[in-house]
C-alpha cells in the first residue's frame, strides 16, 4: 500500500460511562465491539483520511473478572483489574468483557469486521508470538510442557505483590521478557510465560493462528515485540500466510535500529521506527536535540524509509498533551507535520490524539503517567478538554492527514533542504526543519518551528533542489516566511 493512515484503537476504552480508579469491571464495565458504529467508521474515513484500524485488546487475555467460559486469574497473575491484553488466555478467542452478549462474542467481532470492511478499511488485529498468559489454554490447539521453558523448582512471585501465596506452578516457567528465574521482579512480566521457538511444534501451532484469523476476515497484523522471536519464523510464517491469503499484510514492534533491515528482510510489510523518528521528533519537541538531527535518522533509514511506521503516540507511549511530554496537544503541530509529511512512510493516530487526549488520569494499576492505562476498566478523558480546542485540533488533524494520502506527499520523492540552511541570521537550523516533497511536476516546501517563538526565516533553495523534482525555481519557496510557534507551513507549488 501506498503512504496511509493507521487508527490505533483500544477497545475497551471505548464509550461514555462513570468509573472509578482501580474499579472492576461490575463497577466500570467496558468498551464493546458494538460502540464501534457504522457511523463511527465513516467519519474515521471521510475525515481523517484513516484506510485501516487495529483494533487493540481483542484477543482473551488475563483478566481478575470471571466470565463465561472464563473462570477469573488469580489475582496475583493479573496486572490491573482489567489485566495486560498482551497476556493472551486463548489464541483462538476474543475478550468475552468486549461483547455484549458473551455468549455470542466471536460472533460479535466478526460482525465488526464486517461493518469495517464495508466502511472500506481494513482490520488490524495484535499477534503476539513470544508469550501468553499463565493461565492459558484453548479447546481450538493447546501448548505442551515443551513449548514453554520450565525452571529448575517452583514459581516464587514479588513478596509485594497481593496474594502472590495464592499461586502456585511448579516447575516456574520463564517469563515473557526472559527471565529465565524462578524468581521474577515486579517489573518483569510475571503475567506471561515465554514461548520456545526451538520446539517446531511452536512454529506450526503459530501459523495456525494466523491462518485462522486471516481467514475471519483479519487484513493484517500489528506482531508484538519481535526482537523476542528469530526473524527466521516470521519469514517462514509470512509467506505460508500470504500463500493463503496474499493481501495479508505486517507490521514488526521492532525498537533497536540495528534490527531494522533483518526484521525487513524476514518479509515485515512495516516497521516502527520508534527509535528513529519518534525518539529525535520528542527529543527536538522538548529542546533536548536541534532539529537538524533529524537528517541524521532518515539516511541512517535509507530505503527503509517508506516501510518505517510514523507515530507520535500509541498505547506504550506517553500522550502528546500529558504533562510528561509537551502538557498542550497544540505543541505537536511541528512534529506531526514532519512525521506525516516527510516521505512515505505510513503514519499512525491513536485514539483520543485528534482530540489532545492527555492520559494524566489515575485509572488505577498504571497510575497517573501520562499514558491510557491497558490495564484498567477506564475511558478516554479528552471530552474534558474545552470545545474549541477539541475542534482546532480535530480540524488540524483532518488538514494534515488528507495533506498526508494526497499523491504528493504518499508517492513523491523529498529533498531535505537542511544542508543548505546552517544556522545564520535567516535561519535556525536548531529549532526549525525543512523540506520539499514533489510528484509529477507538483511540489511542496514544508518548514516546521519546533520553538516557542513566533520567528521570520528565509530558506534557501540549492538549484539541485529543483534539478531532483525536474522544475524550475519557485519564488514562493524563497520568500521570508513567519512561523507560529511549534507550527508548520506548507507551500504547494503546481
Amino acid at each position: 500500500m501506498a503512504k496511509f493512515i493507521l487508527y490505533q484503537l483500544l477497545v475497551r476504552v471505548m464509550g461514555e460511562r462513570s468509573w472509578t480508579p482501580g474499579g472492576d469491571y461490575a463497577t466500570n464495565g467496558s468498551g464493546k465491539f458494538n460502540d464501534i458504529t457504522p457511523q463511527y467508521l465513516a467519519k474515521l474515513k471521510k475525515d481523517l483520511s484513516v484506510s485501516a484500524i487495529w483494533y487493540t485488546g481483542v484477543l482473551a487475555h488475563s483478566t481478575a473478572t470471571t466470565f463465561e467460559g472464563y473462570p477469573a486469574d488469580c489475582p496475583a497473575i493479573v496486572k490491573g483489574k482489567a489485566g495486560s491484553p498482551y497476556a493472551v488466555r486463548d489464541y483462538y478467542d476474543v475478550a468475552p468483557e468486549l461483547a455484549q452478549d458473551c455468549s455470542r462474542r466471536l460472533d460479535e467481532f466478526k460482525a465488526l469486521i464486517e461493518r469495517t470492511h464495508k466502511a472500506g478499511l481494513k482490520v488490524v488485529i495484535d499477534f503476539i508470538p513470544n508469550h501468553v498468559a499463565r493461565s492459558y489454554h484453548s479447546a481450538t490447539n493447546d501448548f505442551t510442557q515443551a513449548s514453554f521453558f520450565p525452571l529448575d523448582g517452583p514459581l516464587e512471585l514479588p513478596a509485594n505483590i497481593a496474594g502472590h501465596e495464592l499461586y502456585s506452578e511448579d516447575p516456574a516457567l520463564a517469563t515473557g521478557n526472559n527471565c529465565f528465574s524462578r524468581h521474577p521482579g515486579i517489573t518483569d512480566w510475571y503475567d506471561t510465560i515465554k514461548l520456545n521457538y526451538n520446539y517446531r511444534l511452536t512454529w506450526d501451532k503459530m501459523l495456525d493462528i494466523l491462518l485462522w484469523w486471516a481467514g475471519l476476515g483479519v487484513d493484517g497484523f500489528r506482531c508484538d515485540m519481535v526482537e523476542l522471536v528469530t526473524p527466521e519464523f516470521f519469514e517462514w510464517a509470512i509467506k505460508n500466510v500470504r500463500k493463503e491469503y496474499p493481501g495479508t499484510f505486517f507490521i514488526a514492534e521492532v525498537y533497536d535500529k540495528k534490527n531494522y533491515a533483518s526484521y525487513s528482510d524476514a518479509g515485515f510489510d512495516y516497521l516502527y521506527d520508534k527509535t528513529g523518528f519518534y525518539d529525535a521528533l520528542k527529543a527536538i519537541s522538548t529542546n533536548r536535540e536541534p532539529a537538524y538531527w533529524l537528517t541524521d535518522e532518515w539516511q541512517f533509514l535509507g530505503d527503509l524509509q517508506p516501510k518505517m511506521l510514523n507515530f507520535l503516540e500509541n498505547h506504550d507511549e506517553q500522550r502528546i498533551a500529558s504533562d510528561f511530554f509537551l502538557a498542550d496537544a497544540r505543541k505537536a503541530y511541528a512534529p506531526l507535520a514532519v512525521s506525516m509529511l516527510f516521505n512515505q512512510a505510513p503514519f499512525m493516530i491513536y485514539s483520543g490524539q485528534e482530540y489532545g487526549e492527555r492520559g494524566m488520569a489515575s485509572e488505577g494499576y498504571s497510575g497517573r503517567d501520562g499514558r491510557t492505562s491497558i490495564f484498567d476498566y477506564c475511558t478516554l478523558t479528552w471530552r474534558d478538554n474545552p470545545p474549541a480546542l477539541r475542534k482546532e485540533l480535530y480540524e488540524r488533524y483532518s488538514t494534515l492527514t488528507k495533506l498526508a494520502v494526497s499523491d504528493i506527499f504518499a508517492k513523491g520523492g523529498t529533498y531535505d533542504l537542511m544542508y543548505a540552511n546552517p544556522t545564520g541570521s535567516d535561519f535556525n537550523a536548531q529549532r526549525v526543519f525543512t523540506f520539499m516533497r514533489g510528484w509529477q511536476g507538483r511540489t511542496a516546501l514544508v518548514a516546521a518551528n519546533f520553538s516557542d517563538s513566533r520567528i521570520r526565516i528565509k530558506i534557501s533553495v540549492p538549484k539541485d533542489a529543483y534539478d531532483y523534482f525536474g522544475i524550475g525555481r519557485v519564488a514562493a519557496f524563497e520568500e521570508p516566511l513567519t512561523l507560529e510557534p511549534f507550527d508548520y507551513t506548507v507551500i504547494l507549488a503546481e
